[in-house]
């Protein structure tokens, strides 16, 4: 997984409450079995006419919004259904961080394990993002998850928190693989001392 330390770049809105994961990516796509490809199909039903012509009205496909890798939502994002290929799209369509007053909390946590920040912020600090954002075109934010601050050249400077697990374990780009091979040699010198015909799971003791 890539790690998260600092990322700037130009934000894009997604003025709506209660964005859900079938709205993210729509159930029809959730057949692949790997991780690429799924950008093409984040928030495909909003995002395409028929024949997946890009629908001009909708927010992404706004010309002033291309190359967007910060994405501004409002609150209860990433609700609905477990699946973890919305970070997915998410990350592969190209948003490093996301901004919101909150999510829920299965995406939140998918997030973490997929090399996106979600930044949880005030909703009146988030009213304000969406002002400013609509104020200027080509507006970017800078996302700091050493500092814990978001930032812009105005002189926005706002601190947010972030669990210090996950904050760990983002900045060095451990998702639960990762953390897993950290104590690869201790897995190996376990396995070379354990006899290989014991069996895998010792006897069940009685409770307590």
């Amino acid at each position: 997984m890539q790690p998260f330390k600092k990322h700037r770049g130009l934000v894009a809105p997604m003025d709506r409450v209660n964005v859900d994961t079938d709205q993210i990516v729509p159930k029809q796509f959730l057949k692949a079995i790997t991780r690429e490809g799924f950008g093409r199909t984040l928030f495909y039903d909003w995002r395409y006419l028929p024949g997946e012509k890009p629908n001009p009205e909708f927010v992404l496909n706004f010309p002033r919004y291309k190359g967007a890798s910060v994405l501004l939502a409002r609150a209860n994002f990433g609700c609905g259904s477990s699946r973890e290929h919305a970070p997915w799209a998410l990350l592969d369509y190209g948003f490093r961080a996301i901004i919101a007053p909150s999510y829920a909390d299965i995406f939140y946590n998918n997030c973490f394990k997929n090399g996106i920040l979600p930044v949880t912020l005030a909703d009146d600090q988030v009213a304000d993002l969406f002002r400013r954002l609509e104020q200027k075109e080509g507006y970017t934010l800078s996302v700091d998850l050493e500092t814990q601050t978001v930032t812009d050249d105005s002189g926005l400077n706002w601190k947010f928190e972030v669990d210090p697990f996950r904050r760990e374990c983002l900045l060095n780009g451990w998702d639960d693989i990762g953390l897993t091979l950290r104590f690869e040699d201790k897995i190996a010198d376990y396995e070379k001392g354990r006899n290989p015909q014991a069996p895998v799971f010792g006897p069940l003791e009685p409770p307590r």
